[in-house]
């Protein structure tokens, strides 16, 4: 699947705010401190309805647990954490597009509007590119999995900076 075929319109959400690129950043910062920390590259923040980062994360994953997703993490956060509708409110930024297993958690506990840098299929094609083993789980994009959930991504102005996050992961220079 395109990229462009990921980022299937759901109202204005698929349209970038102002707001977005400054969250998406931490995201990368975030991802870099997974990357320095020995992990994935990945890092997600979520962001209430008056643009009040509410909690971040970055992958840990190296811990063995492969379930330790950043945007796993956010949906089990907000469950605890926010109201039903403070969850339908907010915004989850991320630097990778949500695998399957994240999307499903963000589509149950009823989290709003996604943003991301680069597309599962982007990373995929990075991987394949790179002679990585696949990922023991299909690329599928989020609206595959949560059809409902407003969706934003890729942001094509820093996909280069994820990009050559993973090569580093990979020892790949770029």
């Amino acid at each position: 699947m395109s990229p462009s075929a990921q980022a299937q319109p759901n109202s204005d959400a698929s349209k970038l705010t102002p707001t977005d690129l400054p969250h998406l950043r931490r995201c990368i910062e975030l991802a870099e401190a997974a990357l320095a920390a020995g992990d994935e590259p990945f890092g997600s923040v979520l962001v209430d309805a008056r643009e009040k980062v509410r909690f971040e994360d970055h992958n840990h994953v190296a811990s063995g647990d492969a379930t330790r997703h950043p945007e796993f993490e956010i949906a089990r956060w907000a469950a605890a954490h926010l109201s039903p509708a403070e969850r339908a409110a907010a915004t989850v930024y991320t630097s990778g597009e949500h695998c399957p297993m994240c999307a499903a958690a963000h589509g149950w506990v009823g989290l709003g509007r996604i943003v991301y840098v680069a597309s599962a299929a982007q990373l995929a094609a990075w991987m394949t590119e790179w002679g990585a083993i696949p990922a023991p789980v299909a690329a599928l994009p989020i609206q595959a999995v949560a059809p409902e959930v407003p969706v934003a991504g890729p942001v094509h102005e820093l996909t280069a900076e994820i990009r050559a996050l993973h090569a580093r992961h990979r020892g790949i220079t770029i």
